[in-house]
Formats: C-alpha cells, structure tokens, sequence
C-alpha cells in the first residue's frame, strides 16, 4: 500500500526546492539511521562490481543505511549487498509502478523490508526528468555520497554536481587510468576522495574499529595453503593486489604467505 509521508525530512533542506508530496513503500525509521548515498554507472566493470559489493556489505553490517535509485549496475549491486532491510530506494515513477521492471523481484523486497520513497503520484512514468529529480532526492538524504563507477557524460555525474553544490563529501573508488573517467576526474580536480582501504573507511566513518577474521575469510583461508602468486591471482585477482597493500601477505620467490 502507498502511504504519504507526513514528517518533514531536514536532510531534504538542501534541495533547491523541498518536495511537495513524498510517498512510500515500507519502514520510514530508516530515515532516522546514519546513511550513505552509493551511485554510478549501470554497466560497472568486475572490480567496481566486487569492490561495491564489499564496501556496501561492511558499512550495512556497521548499521549504516544505503540510499540509491534502484537502477541496474551499481544502484541494484548496492541494494543487494546492504540487504532489504538496510536500503532505501528512490524511485522516479509512481509507486503502483516496479522499474525498471528487471528489478521488479528486488524492488518488492525493499517495499516489504526496506523503504521505497517517490516524488512523484501514483501513475507516474519514467521521465528523464524525472530521473534528474530522484538523483537530487539520493544524494540529500546521504551524509556522504559514494561514486562507484562514471563515464564523464554519466548521469551519475549530474549526482556528483548536486553533491558538491550541496557541499556533500564525495568518495570514489580508484580505478585505473582509462576507467571510470568521471570519478578519476574527480580525483584529479581534487573534489573528491578515493577510498583505498575499505576496512579503514568504514571504521572512520561509522567510528567503530572492524577487524577481519582471516579464519573465516576463503582469501586468507585460500592463502594458508601455501599457494603460488598465480594461483591466488586465478581466484582473487582484486583481493591479492588489496592484501599486498595493506602488508597482510606477502610474496617470495612466487610463494604467499599470510602474515600474522
């Protein structure tokens, strides 16, 4: 059933303009959480994929809520990772509407266990205007917002504008020269901040201390073995160079070993 919300939400203060009417699907007590806008492309590579997934997974498990639009790509890779229950979804049609409709399975379960909001009244279309609005609406309700993928002439990156007009922190992940230009711009033009250590963000932010379990991590359980570095480079390519970084591991003579 659609409900009209009847509190005023002081995040949606830093909209150009407040909305009129919201309506919603689901526990509106997830407005009252601490809460990170996650955005970006609708075709991620494998390690924007992986590393969202990660990244989402940690901050949900830390109590903080995900907020995104519900899209294929990066905005369903989020809802998943952070489970129905710890996601809002904003839509940008009528809420008697399920879209986009590959979704529809996904969007259900938000509507049941999470909360969908929307602008806009019951029979409602997609627009592109309308999808404008729904990114104004995401990325005021973040404390922060997350960039995990973006071609330069994305429409993630008319969520990056409103952020920084907002005055918005705005994170990215790091990829390599060549992709996601838009958030390596970004990083270049210094207005925003890339996050390299994932464990390290999510304490900061949530300000609690997260330790990794390596008996109970199939990377680290993986590594015990005494493999060689092609062998874990097969079966965890992104981990292996994340590992390596942090000085959890190490390499010689082609051999890995966990360091405790």
């Amino acid at each position: 059933m659609i409900h009209k919300l009847d509190f005023h939400i002081n995040d949606l203060e830093l909209m150009k303009k407040y909305p009129k009417d919201l309506f919603y699907k689901g526990n509106t007590k997830l407005l009252k959480e601490k809460k990170i806008a996650v955005v970006g492309s609708r075709k991620p590579n494998k390690y924007a994929r992986e590393l969202t997934t990660k990244l989402v997974a940690r901050l949900a498990d830390s109590g903080v809520c995900i907020v995104s639009g519900g899209a294929i790509g990066v905005d369903a890779i989020a809802h998943k990772a952070a489970g129905a229950k710890k996601t809002i979804m904003v839509a940008a049609t009528g809420l008697d509407k399920r879209y986009p409709a590959i979704n529809k399975n996904l969007i259900r379960e938000i509507e049941n266990e999470g909360l969908v909001l929307s602008q806009f009244n019951a029979g409602t279309p997609s627009t592109r205007y309308n999808f404008v609005l729904r990114n104004e609406l995401i990325v005021a309700l973040g404390e922060v917002l997350i960039v995990a993928y973006a071609d330069e002439s994305s429409g993630t990156m008319r969520s990056v504008a409103y952020a920084l007009e907002m005055g918005k922190k705005i994170y990215v992940l790091p990829h390599r020269v060549g992709e996601s230009q838009g958030t390596n711009r970004l990083l270049m033009e210094k207005n925003a901040e890339a996050i390299y250590d994932i464990d390290h963000f999510v304490s900061q932010f949530c300000g609690v201390e997260l330790k990794l379990e390596k008996s109970n991590d199939p990377f680290f359980d993986f590594c015990q073995q005494y493999p060689n570095y092609n062998d874990v480079y097969a079966k965890f390519p992104n981990r292996l160079f994340e590992e390596e970084l942090l000085g959890n591991i190490s390499v010689k003579n082609g051999m890995i070993t966990v360091l405790t």
